[in-house]
């Protein structure tokens, strides 16, 4: 599985759902947290272009299109032109907001 064909990752309980370009939805067999610790170990310097929002999930920055605050929304979008719409708390999506823009700030 390649990191650019990730679009989210997500808590389910004791598993770990996983979008996929296209829409395609896998499910793992470990917690958020596991999901994470997989993420830093295998993908190297490619963990950079995930980041956690909040408990419950784990998205891919390349993918991220719109964070609506007041909303509590994350829209993300992959290059098929798929578009995906999750929750997350005002604070992690506030969070987000603030690390993508002092990272703009400093390209």
């Amino acid at each position: 599985m390649r990191y650019d064909s990730i679009i989210y990752f997500i808590a389910s309980a004791n598993y770990t759902q996983v979008l996929m370009t296209g829409g395609e939805m896998r499910l793992f067999t470990m917690q958020l947290g596991q999901v994470e610790r997989e993420i830093a170990s295998q993908l190297g310097v490619y963990s950079k272009f995930f980041v956690r929002i909040g408990k419950s999930l784990i998205v891919n920055r390349d993918c991220i299109f719109c964070i609506n605050v007041t909303q509590q929304q994350l829209v993300l979008i992959d290059a098929g032109s798929g578009k995906y719409t999750v929750q997350a708390s005002r604070e992690a999506l506030k969070q987000l907001k603030t690390l993508i823009e002092r990272e703009n700030e400093g390209a």
